[in-house]
């Protein structure tokens, strides 16, 4: 029975790969220099910080085109709010999104299943299986998931006959 699985990775090499691209820019860039404004990537996410807000959002703005750039999309990307770190300086939080959460894989096998194919769609973990008995019913179920907007950056995996 043909199936795959609708997944939300985040490719994390990539990612690393932009934000070491994005610090680079910073130290180079003429309109940073003065503003210790730095980038890191830990385990909550990617970390901005700056002495002032503007150019927090102009170093978020270098980042999120280096993340294009490296085809990471930025529906991936969930930036918290500015707060102060100290002093004249300030912090951003960018957290990573990877992974279906539970209410996002209820809407995917609701969209499924109001689709009135024959084929079924179960939430395993952070990934939702859709198997059906053609694969033709599958490709109609991966274009009308491209159609529907989740706010995550949904993959379609393990395509098996």
């Amino acid at each position: 029975m043909p199936s795959f699985d609708v997944v939300c990775e985040l490719n994390r090499h990539e990612v690393q790969n932009a934000v070491q691209q994005t610090a680079k820019e910073l130290k180079q860039r003429y309109d940073f220099k003065g503003t210790e404004s730095t980038v890191e990537l830990n385990e909550e996410g990617v970390v901005l910080r700056s002495n002032s807000e503007g150019r927090l959002d102009a170093a978020r703005d270098v980042l999120e085109s280096k993340m294009i750039r490296r085809k990471v999309s930025l529906k991936s990307l969930d930036p918290q709010e500015p707060q102060p770190a100290g002093g004249q300086m300030h912090r951003q939080l960018i957290k990573l999104k990877e992974g279906i959460d539970q209410d996002r894989a209820k809407k995917i096998v609701k969209i499924v299943k109001d689709s009135k194919l024959k084929v079924q769609a179960s939430i395993q973990g952070d990934t939702v299986r859709v198997s059906g008995k053609k694969r033709d019913f599958l490709q109609e179920v991966i274009a009308m998931l491209k159609e529907s907007d989740f706010e995550l950056p949904l993959a379609y995996k393990n395509f098996r006959d």
